[in-house]
């Protein structure tokens, strides 16, 4: 009952802005892409961090899109919002058979395949259909990997997972050496396909790992611009040795905590 309450309070400010606000009036599905893709990805950042509160906050902010993209929807005679609430409770029990009809599963695996095959049987002329052509390169290799596993289409273990990974490596060494950059921007393709695929076999999210990364490379980069600052220098005005040395001591005071 509080569900209902909080979301028709939500949709009944969102008829109010909708009429009222001369910003909300003028946006349309396509003016509104952009910032869904942004507080996705901010949505992302927050599980990230594992900022709990911000994790509210984000999911917030995508709810109102969804609200606002069903409210344009009615407007133009498409869907409406109960329309989409609807049709995703159809699909969730028709796509779990093993909790809404008689049939038995063993594991996550069977439930995954199960799911897959459903989709075929709803239209779905390809395995790889579901993903989406403009999704991130590295999600979107993730994805095609768990597609085409649910039909066995996988390595056995994670050392041959492991020897194609050098496999491709090696085949990137000879295309630098010979200079071929199509060749080379190919191979390189290969190479992170089949580090994602190793990610998989070792449990890792490629993306969350990527993204850790990434913040650290950024926090030890901020700490060494704000060290050489402290020493009156401009990393523009540093050897790469200098800049180097920073580095070390950032890492060195980073293991010491």
């Amino acid at each position: 009952m509080q569900y209902s309450k909080s979301i028709e309070r939500l949709r009944k400010i969102m008829d109010e802005l909708r009429e009222q606000c001369p910003w909300d009036k003028k946006q349309t599905i396509h003016t509104l892409q952009p910032q869904t893709l942004e507080e996705v990805y901010e949505l992302s950042d927050t599980i990230t961090n594992e900022n709990w509160q911000g994790l509210k906050e984000e999911l917030g902010d995508l709810l109102l899109h969804i609200v606002f993209y069903s409210k344009i929807g009615a407007e133009q005679e498409q869907f409406t919002f109960d329309d989409v609430i609807e049709g995703v409770c159809n699909k969730l029990i028709n796509r779990h058979p093993h909790i809404y009809g008689n049939v038995k599963v063993e594991n996550d695996r069977d439930v995954k395949q199960n799911w897959e095959k459903i989709k075929q049987k709803e239209g779905k002329k390809s395995i790889l259909s579901g993903v989406p052509p403009a999704m991130p390169a590295l999600i979107k290799a993730l994805r095609l990997q768990e597609k085409t596993k649910q039909v066995g289409f996988e390595w056995e273990n994670t050392a041959q997972v492991r020897e194609k990974v050098e496999e491709e490596m090696q085949e990137l060494y000879e295309a630098v050496e010979d200079g071929n950059q199509k060749e080379i921007e190919e191979e390189l393709g290969d190479v992170l396909f089949a580090l994602i695929n190793y990610a998989r076999f070792i449990k890792v999210d490629p993306e969350r790992a990527l993204e850790l990364t990434n913040k650290k490379f950024i926090r030890r980069f901020q700490l060494i611009e704000d060290m050489a600052a402290q020493q009156g220098k401009s990393l523009h005005d540093m050897t790469l040795a200098e800049m180097d040395e920073l580095w070390n001591e950032v890492k060195k005071s980073e293991n010491k905590i």
